[in-house]
């Protein structure tokens, strides 16, 4: 796979696509909402700079879904409270009722007991979270420093009714301001086009949104979504769109961007923080042991293999007890939108087949094609094996981690019958087997900090960790603040993105 001249917005796209999945919305709606700041921008008169700013930041407005599990735990349904926090809007209370009562709906009566009686106290940490991890994962990126400033303000108002600070009118980061027209916008336009869009922004004017923004929103509302609604590919648009300077990455760049759209897709579960990244560095290691050829494209499917459990609520991947019919689906169905995701982009394309064959089997039994041997090539079978042991060997809701001796015993047993590959899974074991242990850690963490971290980043509470390390729960906070004050971060998610930035899961 040649990666020399791959445009960084063309991965971006993906991962916008991975954020509609994780937030509700309708696909694309993140794409929508680039190509209209973009138009918006150029009305604006904006310097470059801050026309690339907003056509970035509206681009990836989601990237900060990462309290989900916390939000499932509270709700149930982490993907509609995250689409009802982005549309709520206490400022009209005809439209705030309605919003809730069409909450409740999805969630039940005793979730939206929940979120009124914890919202005032539970709401701030969670937009937190969420702008921490935006700006943690953007800084990965190598985005601007004037849209990771925009993300920090994503859930800020006009009216100073926002998250997590309360800021008001220009208190509001300019890009921020932007970008909250441009997705109100969108979202309006992908329901009810033109015409909902003009009356949703005017609507919002002077509470949640910038009156002079939405005044030349308006004034221009024709042509700003004229795009939109001229584009047969919004992929294509975008990357059509892009302002200059235009930026293509190298393939140490398109590593690091794939690993924040998997980190993006492992923040989905409590137990699952690292597994991509675990699976990758199974996969790569198996591949020099068996001979396989492109190993960088495998690396890079490894990695995004994932995606698609953007699309999923976290409340199934952190379930401890056994899944429904239904909830099986689902699950059954995340291959296919990590295939779809991945499609949808001309960078990642050739890996879209690759990455979203893990739990395809040589007998047909797998998903979501039900592949058999004689359509399985020798890197997928490779990744399928490498998913499995890193699966036996993590932690989940419903068990602790499989000894490697006896997983390895497992993963063979599959293999004797004619699921998995023989020669992969014997690779796969063999890499698991040749990893060693670091001595060292980043930013003087100690020991005893990384193994709190760890487990924090996990979703542990901190009578949870205490229990597991036989220590206090004050010891424990005291740990988390040294933690904190080393690595910049101040929520556990934040702190998540951390370890997977720095393999410390």
């Amino acid at each position: 796979m040649v990666v020399e001249r791959i445009r960084l917005v063309d991965v971006l796209a993906a991962l916008s696509l991975t954020t509609d999945l994780a937030s509700g919305f309708p696909f694309e709606r993140g794409l929508r909402a680039c190509l209209i700041a973009d138009v918006l921008a150029r009305a604006l008169e904006l310097g470059p700079a801050d026309h690339r700013a907003a056509f970035l930041a509206s681009l990836l407005r989601g990237i900060g879904c990462g309290h989900a599990s916390e939000n499932a735990a509270l709700f149930g349904d982490d993907i509609a409270f995250e689409r009802f926090l982005v549309t709520f809007d206490p400022s009209d209370e005809a439209v705030a009722g309605a919003q809730l009562a069409a909450f409740e709906a999805v969630v039940g009566a005793a979730a939206m007991r929940r979120f009124v009686e914890v919202a005032p106290s539970v709401g701030p940490g969670a937009v937190r979270a969420s702008c921490e991890v935006a700006v943690a994962l953007g800084a990965q990126l190598g985005l601007p420093a004037s849209v990771l400033e925009g993300f920090d303000d994503a859930f800020e108002r006009w009216d100073g009714r926002g998250l997590p600070r309360g800021r008001a009118g220009e208190q509001v980061h300019h890009i921020a301001r932007i970008l909250a027209v441009a997705d109100q916008a969108a979202i309006a336009h992908a329901i009810g086009g033109v015409a909902a869009a003009r009356a949703e922004i005017a609507r919002r004017s002077g509470g949640q949104l910038d009156p002079f923004l939405c005044d030349a929103f308006l004034a221009n509302a024709d042509e700003v979504l004229a795009p939109i609604e001229a584009a047969q590919d919004l992929v294509e648009a975008v990357h059509s769109a892009e302002p200059p300077p235009v930026v293509s990455i190298s393939p140490a760049g398109l590593e690091r961007t794939c690993l924040a759209l998997a980190t993006f897709a492992d923040l989905k579960g409590t137990h699952l923080i690292g597994h991509s990244p675990h699976v990758t560095e199974l996969a790569v290691g198996a591949a020099s042991l068996a001979g396989l050829d492109g190993v960088e494209e495998l690396r890079l499917a490894a990695l995004l293999h994932d995606v698609g459990r953007a699309g999923v609520l976290s409340s199934i991947w952190d379930r401890a007890g056994p899944l429904g019919a239904a909830d099986r689906e689902r699950v059954r169905l995340h291959p296919h939108w990590t295939e779809r995701v991945l499609s949808a982009s001309p960078a990642l394309t050739p890996l879209a087949a690759l990455a979203a064959a893990h739990h395809e089997r040589l007998d047909g039994s797998g998903y979501h094609r039900a592949a058999r041997a004689s359509d399985l090539p020798r890197g997928a079978r490779l990744l399928a094996a490498a998913d499995v042991l890193a699966a036996m060997t993590e932690d989940r809701p419903y068990r602790p981690a499989v000894p490697l001796e006896h997983a390895a015993g497992l993963i063979q047993d599959e293999a004797v019958a004619g699921r998995l590959d023989p020669e992969m899974v014997a690779a796969v074991i063999a890499a698991a087997g040749g990893q060693r242990p670091r001595t060292a850690w980043p930013n003087d963490l100690t020991d005893r900090e990384v193994e709190v971290l760890r487990l924090a980043a996990r979703g542990l509470s901190n009578k949870e960790i205490a229990a597991s390390l036989i220590v206090s729960p004050r010891t424990v906070q005291n740990h988390l603040a040294a933690v904190y004050d080393k690595i910049g971060r101040r929520t556990r998610a934040g702190a998540a993105v951390f370890a997977v930035e720095h393999g410390l899961t």
